[in-house]
């Protein structure tokens, strides 16, 4: 098990997959061989049934969260159990993403690498987890957001140019912070985004505010900072994903505010097609694979959403009748 793993590993990195699907696969994995070997002294691919993955996605939403690791050391140092939401139940969609990344490991077995001469995966339905509303955060608490960061630090500064960026163009936060200068066109207003989640370069576009904001933010870059990097940490490295989802996640905390990078992409895609945009352009801009995946992501509209979208658009309202 441990040396296809390491295997599945390499393969997968091979396709250049982003580190957090990366460590997305490896967690999930190195837990349920963890659960393999305790359960059912299973310690190779090939003896592992559909019943077993069965019974492991029983035992997920058994054993709540984070009360298993698959590095105990790190129990130590990240003290899991001080956490508020400890031993609450694993989501439908956090247990969903496991089977998921079970999956492709199975069927990367079976089709790939022809290790298994039977895949476990194959009469397993995937778990479609009820999708869940996503509110727009309204133009004042917007306001309240934006207006929570100290401009005077370089942190702070850097922290409120990229959240108006991620409003202003959709991007990811990953594609963001992986940003250099030479990559912004401020004749045309857009942002080449070199490295995308599928590997498909695309461009995004920023307004006529956003780019006095660029600007700005680049001169005061340059006097401080010898980075290439637009939005490094203050000794010129890449700043972390992670670091800054805490920092807006704490900025949030603040003012009663549940705030998220992903939400800035959530908000600017229907904050777009409220205004009139329209589904082809939108998933272009976002990177997505197809309109098909867009309209998943983002038509999950409240009904006082889809309220003043009709006031915006009534027939009766809009023409001279």
């Amino acid at each position: 098990m441990e040396l296809q793993l390491d295997n599945f590993m390499l393969y997968c990195s091979s396709k250049n997959l982003s580190q957090k699907t990366l460590r997305s696969y490896e967690q999930t994995l190195r837990l349920f061989s963890i659960y393999l070997e305790e359960q059912f002294q299973i310690n190779e691919v090939s003896k592992v049934k559909s019943a077993h993955i069965r019974h492991y996605i029983k035992y997920l939403r058994e054993r709540g969260k984070y009360t298993v690791v698959s590095d105990n050391a790190s129990m130590k140092v990240n003290h899991p159990d001080n956490r508020t939401d400890f031993k609450k139940p694993i989501s439908d969609t956090t247990i969903a993403n496991y089977l998921r990344n079970i999956k492709v490991f199975f069927n990367y077995l079976y089709n790939v690498e022809r290790e298994i001469k039977v895949n476990p995966v194959e009469s397993i339905r995937n778990i479609k987890p009820k999708r869940k509303q996503k509110p727009l955060l309204d133009n004042e608490e917007l306001v309240k957001i934006i207006r929570q960061f100290d401009t005077t630090t370089f942190h702070g500064y850097r922290n409120w140019v990229v959240t108006r960026l991620l409003l202003d163009t959709g991007m990811r936060i990953g594609e963001c912070l992986a940003l250099t200068a030479k990559e912004i066109d401020f004749k045309n207003k857009a942002i080449l985004i070199m490295n995308p989640k599928n590997n498909q370069q695309r461009y995004v576009y920023f307004s006529f505010k956003m780019s006095t904001d660029l600007k700005r933010w680049l001169l005061y870059h340059d006097r401080y900072s010898h980075s290439d990097y637009l939005f490094p940490t203050i000794r010129g490295t890449q700043l972390d994903v992670r670091n800054f989802e805490k920092s807006l996640r704490d900025i949030g905390k603040k003012i009663g505010i549940s705030i998220h990078p992903h939400q800035l992409r959530n908000n600017f895609a229907k904050y777009y097609l409220l205004n009139g945009g329209d589904l082809a352009s939108l998933s272009r801009i976002l990177g997505h694979s197809s309109v098909e995946v867009t309209q998943k992501a983002y038509l999950d509209f409240t009904d006082k959403e889809i309220g003043e979208k009709y006031q915006k658009h009534s027939p009766l309202q809009n023409l001279k009748l």
